[in-house]
């Protein structure tokens, strides 16, 4: 037992109880708190009806590749390779309609079902090669580098892509709502429910709270494993071909910032209404903090490395908060 959790036994219950509460909801308090702060600020820019759609709109990109990440976090991986690969996945899909000539709908497919690839592959050499997830990842993602040059040979695919894929980013078919937005909350949806509503999101939840247990109790941990990095690779998958309609070109590293987004969104999330526990719900309140702060910090004017120095400042406290949460949860 960690000197930690011995130290958190030895507090007083009333104190015990304040980091409870910290941990569950300080990630709420705190984005009520920087929304209310920014609304006084500037309350003719920040809290208005446009603003809040286009931060939705500007961050759900990073919605989709968090929520999938979270699926391979939840199971007790991670998966590095996931903005690499959505950068892949960009190049690819622009490059099958722009070069290829493939219809738009049947791109998108073939595109989504290497991003289901790519997860397998993950998955396998973690749970049959027993390579560490961070090693794998990263290797696969340093892999998934190279063919995104190759393919691309460094120079974005940009000529002639077709109004039909930009209008998939850029429109709006619904209720003059951005389309990434509806993409975003039908992802999230749809990943929440699985996980919350299913038996399978039991399972999964079951192999990351442990794998040992869940193996005793019939779960096939290997293949819970291998279905959380597929889902992750999916939804990087689709969040590069996103991102690629929304900049008009595939670009070789278009998506690769989206990595430490994504951990901070999750690593926040996980501090939201539970004790240190990834969920997707809170993936979404953690990719709200961040959209919100980055958005502020435009309005204001703030130089860009103060957008680096938050987000990394970010991730800290969202792994801090984390380990807070599930430290008083075993004590």
């Amino acid at each position: 037992m960690s000197d930690i959790t011995l130290s958190a036994r030895q507090l007083s219950p009333s104190a015990k109880a304040a980091l409870g509460v910290f941990a569950r909801y300080g990630t709420v308090i705190g984005l009520a708190a920087m929304i209310a702060a920014f609304s006084i600020l500037s309350p003719d820019a920040f809290p208005t009806v446009n603003n809040f759609v286009n931060v939705l709109n500007q961050t759900s990109l990073a919605m989709i590749i968090a929520g999938g990440l979270t699926l391979a976090v939840i199971v007790g991986e991670l998966d590095l390779s996931i903005g690499y690969a959505a950068s892949l996945h960009g190049v690819l899909v622009t490059g099958l309609i722009v070069q290829t000539k493939l219809p738009v709908p049947l791109a998108i497919v073939v595109v989504l079902m290497l991003g289901a690839v790519i997860g397998i592959v993950n998955g396998l050499i973690v749970t049959k090669l027993r390579v560490n997830s961070v090693i794998a990842t990263l290797g696969v993602g340093t892999i998934i580098v190279g063919l995104s040059f190759a393919y691309s040979a460094g120079v974005p695919i940009a000529a002639g892509v077709p109004d039909e894929f930009l209008d998939l980013a850029l429109g709006r078919w619904l209720f003059g709502v951005p389309n990434p937005i509806i993409v975003m909350a039908l992802v999230l949806g749809a990943l929440w429910a699985l996980v919350e509503r299913t038996s399978i999101g039991q399972e999964i939840q079951a192999v990351g709270g442990n794998p040992s247990a869940a193996r005793l109790a019939g779960i096939n941990v290997d293949r819970i494993k291998i279905i959380g990095f597929v889902i992750s690779g999916v939804c990087a998958a689709l969040t590069g071909i996103l991102l690629a309609s929304r900049l008009g070109s595939g670009t070789a590293s278009a998506a690769d910032s989206y990595l430490l987004s994504a951990f901070a969104a999750v690593f926040l999330g996980s501090a939201t209404l539970r004790d240190g526990e990834f969920h997707v719900f809170g993936t979404f309140v953690g990719a709200l903090i961040i959209a919100f702060g980055f958005n502020g910090l435009n309005i204001f004017g703030a130089p860009t490395f103060s957008q680096y120095m938050f987000q990394g400042a970010i991730l800290i406290v969202a792994v801090g908060l984390s380990s807070l949460g599930r430290m008083l949860a075993e004590t």
